[in-house]
């Protein structure tokens, strides 16, 4: 995965025009367009009605403080009635101690009220002053200050109300003048906001305001700086903010890759840890995945250096099937399949361009759509141009995913650039055959595996030792056919490789062309070695083929799977003819010299090869066979196989082996059918 960086400065001209690598939120940004929008939210206030009259109540608690006062000392005043001549001296409190009285009784109010503050002058005038005159004043400035409350003061309006208000008092004839100072004071302090801001209201709403400010986000692709344009700082926050400074250290990127190579490995794992296959092949199978994953990582890798030397897509050149068809020839499709998908993702992140936020997908997508059609139409390969074939679906499917992708992104291309992609997608395909085919002989050789190609091979007739069967051993070359014919219809019925059970019987008899004329269906002339031989020689001779054979195929360097057929084909069985006619001569027999040296089959397609090549051998000795005498010898065969334990190590089942007695019925039914008899010539 290429990251696109650049090292620029602030205040410096930028080099190219820069595109955004990712879509990121700005946040910086979304948190200044919301401020903004919480600031033009306009504070909802309420008009308090209880305020108003609180301060009503305030007006008239300090007239009825006065009163009391006043009144005290009224009382204090009066002396009680004395004897008639004889005279009293009344002596009135001074005002002093009256202001103060009264300045006490006013201190709860005061105090809370910061706002009235009341000199001598104030207090004694109100102190003197008719309780008329104080019933006047106390009407009129409530009047006065009700009015001004109802006009909805604010916070910001109250100094001014306070001046209103005053200039009112001082204005109203109906207040004494003695008063007049006294009113102002109490009437400023009656003023206070009665338009009072509801915060809650106002914090909801601002918080709706900043919510619905959507998140500012810088867009993949969207252009940060053109080319030859200043890098201010914004813009250089921007880049930063991208990742897209060289002086920008992130450890994400590599962590995130290796948690997908840690998803990779998982799925590699889970897949062979549940793969029933032996052990050799388990292991020659991880092998085989790792290396054709690590080529094509390196080979991605290869290219991706190349790419931005080029204004096409050069990653569609890519053999998108290369990796999926190794594998299928290899391993099998389930493997196959998993590896298609592990690459086309490593590719999508290798090839990923600096406007692909994460992945490359239209990559992923075009070597995934590859490789599984290889996968799809490489399912019965039995010659090279079945490989072809595939190849050629492949660039196909290529050239069309192509168009798709072009069609998309609905960009106009010149002449040159549609040839150049058209010519890509047919060389991704034809590609990922000539690889595969010049690949497989190097992990065939250094893993000793067998691929469907190298069967290809082997089942050529102008291949030396089936030269060597035919001209030598014809009648064996004749039997290995039909027993092919036989095995690989039974192998694939019950889901084994057929074909390589079908080139297996080629070469399992290959040991007759040692002593041809010791074989019944070689003898052309009716003349029997073995009537001349003891049985002992006899059976030596005839169980010396599954070793023989092994031998020269050794020699010939064939494939450990089609030297085992050989070696396997009879497994331990025992030739009850030779045994017959020891005991008829009156010998004591000892059945380990009448029997093969094994090893019983190990697979599947060993003990259906086994089983065919007796019954073809027993059906050919048949006079007159027909549908029953087939089914019953088959039966036979397979029932004599089963009580001799010949398949006790080999996976082959009960079901399987009714499956096979079916598929090896239904197709010697075919070769040995009912012809019409034609009438003599006369």
């Amino acid at each position: 995965m290429r990251s696109v960086t650049y090292d620029i400065e602030t205040f410096e001209l930028a080099p190219e025009t820069i595109r955004s690598a990712k879509t990121v939120e700005d946040t910086f940004k979304t948190e200044k367009e919301r401020d903004e929008a919480e600031k033009l939210v306009e504070e909802v206030f309420i008009f308090n009605n209880e305020t108003v009259e609180h301060r009503m109540e305030l007006i008239n608690s300090i007239f009825e403080i006065i009163l009391d006062v006043r009144t005290n000392f009224e009382r204090s005043s009066i002396l009680p009635v004395q004897p008639e001549g004889v005279g009293v001296e009344v002596q009135q409190p001074s005002k002093e101690t009256q202001i103060i009285a009264l300045r006490e009784k006013l201190a709860e109010i005061t105090v809370s009220q910061s706002q009235l503050t009341f000199s001598d002058d104030h207090l004694w005038s109100l102190l003197s002053s008719p309780k008329s005159d104080l019933q006047i004043a106390n009407n009129t400035i409530q009047t006065l200050v009700k009015e001004k409350l109802n006009n909805q003061i604010t916070k910001e309006q109250v100094n001014s109300a306070k001046n209103e208000i005053e200039n009112e008092v001082r204005q109203n004839t109906s207040i004494d003048d003695t008063l007049i100072n006294a009113s102002i004071v109490i009437a400023r302090g009656a003023i206070v906001e009665t338009y009072l801001l509801d915060q809650a209201k106002t914090d909801e709403l601002k918080k709706q305001a900043r919510e619905s400010v959507e998140p500012t986000r810088i867009l993949q692709g969207q252009i940060i700086v053109q080319e030859g344009q200043l890098v201010d700082r914004e813009v250089y926050r921007e880049l930063e903010l991208l990742g897209m400074l060289d002086n920008h250290e992130s450890f994400n990127p590599i962590i995130g890759l290796m948690i997908l190579i840690v998803i990779q490995m998982s799925f590699l794992y889970i897949l062979f840890d549940r793969s029933k296959m032996e052990l050799t092949k388990k292991r020659n199978a991880v092998l085989v995945t790792s290396i054709v994953y690590s080529l094509s990582i390196v080979l991605m890798e290869l290219m991706s250096l190349i790419v931005d030397e080029f204004d096409v897509t050069v990653a569609f050149l890519y053999p998108t099937a290369l990796a999926t068809m190794i594998v299928r020839l290899l391993c099998n499709d389930k493997i196959a399949s998993l590896l298609t998908v592990l690459i086309a993702t490593s590719a999508g992140v290798i090839f990923q361009e600096g406007y692909a936020a994460v992945l490359q997908m239209d990559i992923a997508l075009y070597i995934t759509f590859g490789g599984f059609a290889s996968i799809f139409f490489m399912r019965s390969i039995e010659k090279r141009s079945d490989l072809l074939k595939a190849c050629g679906v492949v660039a196909i499917i290529n050239v069309a995913f192509i168009a798709f992708y072009l069609l998309m992104i609905q960009t106009d291309f010149g002449l040159m650039e549609l040839l150049f992609y058209g010519i890509a997608a047919v060389v991704s395909g034809l590609l990922s055959g000539a690889l595969t085919m010049g690949l497989l002989p190097f992990f065939e050789s250094a893993f000793g595996l067998l691929s469907t190609m190298r069967l290809i091979e082997l089942s050529n007739p102008n291949h030396p030792l089936l030269k060597k069967l035919l001209t030598e051993t014809p009648g064996t070359y004749h039997h290995s056919v039909m027993v092919a014919n036989l095995a690989e219809a039974a192998c694939e019925a019950i889901g084994a490789d057929g074909f390589l059970a079908r080139v297996g019987c080629y070469y399992h008899d290959i040991g007759k062309t040692k002593r041809p004329a010791f074989f019944i269906e070689n003898q052309m002339s009716g003349i029997n070695p073995h009537d001349s031989l003891p049985p002992e020689r006899s059976a030596e001779i005839i169980i010396a083929h599954t070793t023989d054979g092994a031998e020269l195929l050794a020699r010939h360097k064939m494939p450990k799977e089609i030297i085992d057929i050989a070696l396997q084909h009879h497994g331990t069985s025992t030739l009850k003819f030779f045994v017959h006619k020891a005991k008829e001569q009156g010998k004591e027999v000892d059945e380990a010299l009448f029997s093969y040296p094994g090893p019983k089959p190990q697979t599947k397609e060993a003990a259906v090869i086994s089983i065919a090549d007796s019954v073809e051998a027993a059906v050919r000795s048949m006079k007159s066979p027909n549908s029953e005498k087939i089914r019953n010898l088959v039966h036979s065969i397979i029932q004599s196989r089963v009580q001799e334990n010949q398949f006790d190590e080999c996976d082959v089942s009960i079901k399987e082996l009714k499956i096979i007695e079916e598929a090896l019925c239904n197709t010697l039914n075919g070769i040995f059918h009912s012809r019409i008899e034609y009438p003599k010539e006369g």
